[in-house]
């Protein structure tokens, strides 16, 4: 009976062992087999991956921790404070940034970062095949970090890359990074989608990030991710890291985006027009999740609507639980406005919502945000705190283009005039004006008005981020 049940255990460990040595490695048989590689990929994309080199003029001081002081600044008048240059003047240095793009289509259009050729008064690119040219920025959309460039001089007939479909990624697909990491050269790094729609990553206003574990680095900004296809399904932007170098996070904006903001450029537009939804929209949290008595906490809750909006002619109400759009699940606000983002203008999207404990399916118009008033652009003059600021009126578009949020009056600051009265009181751009010697602005010609007549003490408020901040300001 021992001898039974103890050959009986050994043939079971013979039949346990067969898949194992079914998967033991074995030496290639072929030369084929041995030559397997990406080369063929590289070979096909990395000719349409370039670098990007923006150049700015910048004003630099004297260095001297004495220039660093306020209030030395603005008593001997040095840069930074009133008064004019003084001594330890600034003096002129050409600031240079290095990144990577992607050549878009044969006639020299490129795609890179926003970061990298934010402020530049001069863009250059440089060919794989060492080539160099000018560029003409044709769009920047700081809203996704993307901004589109235009070659000068050349034949045409650029090698191009081909734009794939970010939706059509897995998680665990192979992909590599092509770029110029630290200024090497390019340089083609390998690894797989680590994950797909991160979102709360804090880069950009449309967060729904592709993860890979492909080395990025500083100078692969604005390159491209690309998949065994050969087509680029992401413009690599970001890194998570807490050295400086790549840590095996890397973030890349999907080539969906993308899309979207080429196609603005090559309609001749100067900024990208997007569908407008006309609702705030709230992450759900476990503990809303449990007093609305939902399975798990997914989907954007609606906690206001404008009227007029797409979001009210669509039926869209506060209180509406929103779950997917286009067939596609949405689990939170981030991957909603992404996926509302990236649909064309015209026409009609359908959501699907929960309300009040039943499912519903809206149709929204793909609208955008309107202009109900004119901008008026207005750059304040006279001796003031806001002298060198320049606003415009509040619509929607506005409040679209700049990103404001929970704001219905003021004007909002567009641009500030370096070394102005404004730019020393460390007014922002964005900043939503609300109020000057308690006269409250509506328009810019009221800003004008309140700015033109003397004052020892200034008492300004601005929106800024949803928070509002006063100060009083010497004349």
């Amino acid at each position: 009976m021992q001898r039974t049940a103890l050959s009986f255990a050994l043939l079971t460990l013979l039949v346990s062992l067969q898949p194992v040595a079914a998967q033991t490695p074995r030496v290639p048989t072929s030369r084929a087999e041995i030559s397997l590689s990406f080369a063929p990929v590289v070979a096909r994309t990395a000719p349409a991956i370039v670098n990007v080199y923006a150049m700015r003029t910048v004003q630099a001081r004297q260095s001297n921790p004495l220039f660093d002081d306020p209030f030395f600044r603005r008593f001997f008048g040095v840069p930074g404070g009133p008064g004019g240059p003084g001594f330890g003047g600034p003096s002129e240095r050409m600031q240079r940034a290095l990144g990577s793009g992607v050549m878009v289509d044969a006639g020299g259009l490129v795609i890179t970062n926003n970061h990298v050729i934010e402020g530049a008064d001069e863009v250059r690119v440089a060919l794989a095949d060492k080539r160099e040219f000018d560029a003409d920025i044709l769009l920047r959309d700081p809203r996704t970090d993307l901004a589109v460039l235009k070659l000068r001089g050349g034949k045409g007939n650029f090698a191009f890359a081909e734009l794939g479909s970010s939706d059509d990624l897995q998680v665990g697909d192979i992909v590599l990074a092509i770029g110029n990491p630290f200024g090497v050269g390019q340089t083609v790094t390998q690894g797989i989608v680590s994950a797909l729609a991160r979102t709360q990553i804090g880069i950009t206003d449309y967060q729904f990030f592709i993860q890979t574990d492909a080395a990025i680095n500083p100078g692969n900004s604005g390159g491209a991710l690309v998949d065994v296809a050969g087509r680029v399904v992401g413009i690599n932007t970001a890194i998570f890291s807490r050295s400086g170098g790549s840590q095996g996070i890397g973030f890349a904006i999907p080539a969906d985006m993308v899309r979207v903001v080429l196609q603005s450029a090559l309609d001749g537009g100067r900024s990208v027009r997007r569908p407008w939804l006309g609702a705030k929209l709230q992450r759900v949290t476990p503990d809303i999740a449990e007093g609305l008595d939902l399975p798990r906490p997914v989907g954007s809750l609606v906690q206001s609507v404008t009227p007029g909006s797409p979001a009210e002619k669509g039926g869209l109400r506060v209180g509406d639980l929103v779950s997917a759009i286009a067939g596609q699940e949405v689990d939170d606000p981030d991957a909603f406005g992404y996926r509302f983002a990236t649909r064309p203008l015209g026409g009609t999207v359908a959501i699907a919502v929960v309300r009040q404990g039943r499912e519903l399916s809206l149709t929204l118009p793909l609208e955008p945000a309107p202009e109900t008033s004119p901008r008026d652009e207005t750059t304040i003059g006279g001796r003031s705190p806001l002298t060198g600021a320049t606003v415009v009126n509040l619509s929607p578009a506005v409040v679209e283009e700049m990103r404001t949020v929970d704001v219905d009056q003021g004007v909002v600051v567009t641009s500030i005039e370096e070394g102005s009265p404004a730019d020393r009181t460390s007014l922002r751009v964005g900043d939503v004006v609300l109020e000057v010697n308690g006269l409250p602005i509506a328009r810019t010609a009221d800003l004008s008005r309140a700015t033109q007549a003397p004052s020892r003490i200034w008492r300004i408020t601005v929106q800024r981020g949803g928070r509002k901040i006063s100060a009083m300001l010497p004349g």
